[in-house]
């Protein structure tokens, strides 16, 4: 039988300088893993996923921080490239990058559109290939993307528009990729405690947002928490190997499918 466990693995975390992502290789450095590789975007981020390797090494792994941007499929395969050059081939492979926009249809630019597109559909589609490329047998990849999925709401057609894809690609992956035992995930997150949620919400939103839950007054914010996001993750990449191709929400009851 296949060892699923977390102790002893290579890991790469895209946009894993900071929140969701940085707690996600904090955990999994706790949890045993032998190595990680830190991804960040661009110099904006890089004292924060320093601050993420330092971590991780203080938790007793190895850990490397790596600059792409994962707009360009090139970089994405760089990124898997120098990860097996400095850590060895990953077991895990996880991908937290995102982009939100709030805006009503009628004001949203091509360029936007285009922008919104890169980010959240085409990094995330060539992470997925390269990580069916690159993954050790019976390795685990996840892509992080929006419990929006499941919302029935206006202003976040380019958002949730262009997260929707990743279900396909992960449904498609799971069954490509299980020829070898790896299992691909998805999961949707509600609207989450952190610098990426507010800046696109106004007060009357964020007011809503926390309240909109099933479970929201009983988390610290009434949004959702990234340390309840990240055992869910955990579980998925380690003993939840038997749950592939499907894409989860995890938000308290904020939104469902």
């Amino acid at each position: 039988m296949a060892d699923h466990s977390i102790k002893g693995k290579t890991v790469l975390v895209a946009g894993g300088a900071k929140n969701l992502g940085g707690l996600i290789a904090r955990d999994l450095a706790q949890q045993g893993a032998r190595a990680i590789a830190i991804h960040y975007n661009s110099a904006a981020s890089q004292a924060d996923a320093d601050k993420t390797v330092a971590a991780v090494q203080a938790a007793g792994a190895k850990a490397i921080a790596l600059q792409a941007d994962l707009t360009r499929a090139q970089a994405v395969e760089k990124l898997f490239a120098d990860t097996v050059a400095a850590l060895g081939r990953p077991d895990i492979a996880i991908n937290t990058v995102g982009k939100v926009l709030k805006k009503p249809m009628v004001q949203i630019s091509e360029a936007e559109y285009d922008e919104m597109t890169a980010v959240n559909s085409k990094a995330a589609f060539f992470f997925l290939k390269e990580a069916g490329r690159h993954l050790n047998d019976h390795g685990k990849a996840c892509t992080v993307v929006t419990s929006l999925l499941g919302a029935f709401t206006p202003f976040y057609a380019a958002y949730e528009g262009t997260k929707a894809p990743v279900e396909h690609f992960t449904r498609a992956a799971s069954k490509e990729f299980g020829e070898r035992g790896i299992s691909v995930t998805a999961v949707g997150p509600g609207p989450m405690d952190t610098p990426f949620f507010y800046p696109a919400e106004g007060a009357d939103a964020v007011a809503y947002h926390r309240a909109a839950a099933a479970l929201s007054k009983f988390s610290k914010t009434g949004l959702t928490d990234i340390e309840d996001v990240v055992p869910f993750i955990r579980f998925l990449v380690s003993d939840g190997w038997w749950i592939t191709g499907q894409t989860m929400l995890i938000n308290g009851g904020y939104t469902t499918k």
